[in-house]
């Protein structure tokens, strides 16, 4: 029977280079102070003995874990991914949180968290203990819940807020929620309609909120009435529908649609078609996210498209020079949504 291949560890680098095991660290994570000649001494060792450093080297340097934690919503997420509806959000903020993680030596941890549990600060500490991290993202509805927020500031781990509702600690970021509502309302309107729905998340995400007031503030400046073009879902396909059918069966019906996600926006669709409504002819339509199924619907939607894996990545940046460096933003830090155009905006009939 052939012997299993013992794992070169960082004491292999250090015995073959002739350095301390401390060395052999500083030189794998970067660290300052280090002698170009040892570098290059330690480096010929790595590669010659085909060292891969683990994150138990990786934290022999100091304090460090070299380990970023993003939390997301447990409840919501596990719905999706038994639905089998995808969750593209999720999708993006790995994409972005591990590709700049990996940049940086560092490694992006995710964990599920039910925000609503009421043990929730002895997940959160079990979760701290196990993994140490340098830093931890916070997505909606995270982001404004003071038991999480509050233990991570006593526990003085650097964490950033994504689309956080309310002033406090923690680096916050967002996509301008409010100014990509007002977008799309103002790409609606560029295109002659005056009567533009709209479908809200619930009140318990802070981004349904802003993107409401959005178009509220736009339908204001272009001088355009709103009562009887609001309504109220969850995010799910079952709300999208009931809020389309309330919207089109009113007279005078609207014109165009905005839905606050993906599914509301499917959901409108279908109500349109069952109403003998055409897409764009005698409906416009407008999304948010910008997951790949708009583009697997007939028409092809517009939809607002949400950078999240551009924040994602920002906050992980952030997070490091916090930890690292101590340094902070002065205040919110803003990466923009865009909107992208495709075949269901028309003008009005």
């Amino acid at each position: 029977m052939a012997r299993r291949r013992q794992a070169v560890t960082i004491k292999h680098v250090a015995a073959d280079a002739g350095v301390s095991l401390q060395t052999v660290s500083r030189v794998i994570n970067n660290e300052p102070n280090v002698r170009p000649e040892m570098q290059a001494k330690v480096q010929a060792s790595i590669d010659k003995l085909g060292y891969v450093p683990s994150i138990a080297a990786q934290r022999m340097s100091g304090s460090r874990s070299y380990l970023i934690l993003a939390l997301n919503d447990r409840d919501r997420t596990i719905s999706d991914w038994r639905n089998r509806q995808g969750a593209d959000w999720v999708d993006q903020m790995l994409l972005g949180g591990m590709l700049k993680c990996a940049e940086h030596g560092y490694r992006l941890i995710f964990e599920l968290v039910d925000t609503h549990s009421d043990h929730i600060e002895r997940e959160l500490t079990a979760a701290v203990a196990a993994l140490q991290p340098d830093g931890v993202i916070l997505t909606p509805p995270h982001s404004d819940n003071a038991l999480i927020t509050g233990y991570l500031a006593r526990q003085d781990i650097p964490f950033a807020r994504i689309s956080p509702g309310v002033p406090g600690d923690g680096i916050a970021l967002n996509m301008n929620d409010a100014g990509a509502a007002a977008m799309a309302t103002d790409h609606l309107v560029a295109k002659g309609h005056k009567r533009i729905g709209f479908i809200s998340g619930p009140d318990e995400y802070s981004v349904s909120g802003w993107r409401t007031e959005g178009w509220r503030e736009a339908m204001a400046r272009h001088g355009l009435a709103t009562e009887g073009l609001f309504e109220e879902g969850d995010f799910s396909f079952e709300s999208g529908k009931i809020a389309a059918e309330a919207l089109l069966s009113r007279t005078p019906r609207a014109t165009a649609i905005i839905a606050s996600n993906d599914q509301m926006a499917l959901a409108t669709l279908e109500i349109a078609r069952d109403k003998g409504l055409a897409v764009p002819a005698d409906l416009s339509v407008i999304s948010f996210d910008n997951t790949p199924i708009v583009r697997l619907t007939h028409p092809q939607l517009t939809a607002v498209d949400q950078p999240i894996a551009d924040v994602t990545a920002k906050a992980v940046e952030l997070l490091i020079a916090a930890q690292r460096d101590n340094e902070w933003p002065d205040g919110p830090v803003v990466v923009p949504a865009g909107l992208v155009e495709r075949e269901s905006t028309a003008p009005p009939p």
